[in-house]
């Protein structure tokens, strides 16, 4: 047989495939109802290993491997369709259809926000990007950030989540299962360290480097390359040029930003000292009401799993039977837990797609806990 006729015979092959997934699919609805008159559960985890096994002994062991992967992808879209038909409109998913309608489509600019360290912080940055006119509150913790929009003392906050050198920001993730909030926008803001000091501060004088941990994490190429220096943390990189400023010392500098040189009246002694150039801090901007403005692309989720063998493939394997692109995946131990941990998700897909409301149905049913944290726009 040429390729044309091989080729041919595959395709009468896919059809008969199609006509029997179809047939499949229409049984698993009827089984959806079964379950939901029943109040039986969705996920069935014997019953799919006694098939994969079942299967695995038909067609022998160097089939095994094709047919668990097929069959896996087939149970999960299974159940999404089943969830699809048992769930309706869940509560989760009638807040987020009243977020898109109820939002003011015009995005806020001088509402009041809070962010963390002081005059010249790269969230005074980020703050200024999303807000033009924004009127800006200033807090000694991240924890302060929260505390203040839950209070409503702020209407948003600022806060810093993750860089491109260094990585996550863990205290904000930490943070977050905490407290509840909503992500309404995010933006990215290029980080450009700068070594400050006292005028007539020489380089090889310097003793001590002050600087946020990030910042710091963000230069160890350029801060092993001195000899004899004290590395200091605070509270933010603003703040270390600030504190620099007031010592009175000569034999001490700050990582921070440009613009706090002349905020602070400091002399640049090296800039860009992180490792490197293209070095990017995303912020997330935080409410206390979910608001979801149009064109939302992004979405966050914050998930604890079963402490189940395969109970995070199970969970993953409902973004990629629904085609929802999964973009960052986050894992931070659960307190007063052993072993368990929550699990943060960033997903690109429209709010508006319907298989993004099709994916609460398929993970409420195969997860402990799931925390929906908003749908946002990413400013770059």
């Amino acid at each position: 047989m040429d390729l044309l006729q091989l080729r041919t015979s595959i395709d009468e092959i896919d059809s008969q495939i199609t006509d029997l997934i179809i047939k499949r699919m229409q049984l698993v609805g009827e089984i959806a109802k079964y379950k939901a008159k029943h109040n039986l559960p969705v996920y069935d985890p014997q019953r799919e290993r006694q098939k994969l096994a079942d299967i695995a002994v038909r067609v022998g062991d160097d089939m095994a491997q094709v047919t668990d992967s097929l069959f896996s992808v087939i149970f999960a879209l299974s159940r999404s369709h089943q969830n699809a038909i048992i769930s309706g409109d869940s509560p989760l998913k009638q807040m987020i259809h009243n977020a898109i309608v109820n939002t003011n489509p015009q995005f806020p600019t001088r509402p009041l926000v809070a962010c963390q360290g002081v005059e010249g912080a790269y969230s005074q940055i980020a703050c200024e990007r999303i807000f033009p006119f924004g009127n800006i509150m200033y807090f000694n913790s991240f924890e302060s950030v929260f505390s203040a929009v839950k209070q409503g003392l702020c209407r948003y906050g600022i806060l810093p989540i993750e860089n491109s050198t260094a990585g996550s920001v863990s205290r904000i993730y930490d943070l977050m299962m905490e407290h509840d909030f909503y992500i309404v926008r995010s933006c990215r803001v290029k980080v450009d360290h700068c070594l400050l000091a006292k005028r007539g501060t020489k380089l090889e004088n310097i003793r001590e480097i002050i600087s946020h941990e990030q910042a710091i994490a963000q230069c160890q190429g350029f801060l092993k390359n001195l000899k004899n220096v004290k590395i200091t943390t605070c509270e933010n990189t603003a703040e270390a040029a600030l504190m620099v400023a007031k010592s009175g010392r000569d034999d001490i500098a700050a990582l921070s930003s440009h613009n706090c040189a002349e905020l602070y009246g400091l002399e640049c002694l090296k800039r860009s000292v992180q490792d490197k150039g293209s070095n990017y801090t995303r912020f997330i901007c935080i409410s206390k009401k979910l608001e979801i403005y149009p064109g939302a692309n992004r979405t966050s989720l914050m998930i604890v799993l079963p402490n189940r063998c395969g109970s995070l493939y199970h969970a993953l394997s409902r973004f990629y039977a629904l085609g929802i692109n999964l973009i960052k995946l986050e894992s931070r131990p659960l307190a007063n837990a052993d072993f368990e941990f929550m699990f943060y998700f960033d997903l690109d897909t429209s709010v508006y797609s319907d298989n993004f409301l099709r994916l609460f149905d398929d993970l409420e049913g195969a997860v402990t806990s799931l925390k929906y944290l908003g749908s946002y726009t990413e400013i770059v």
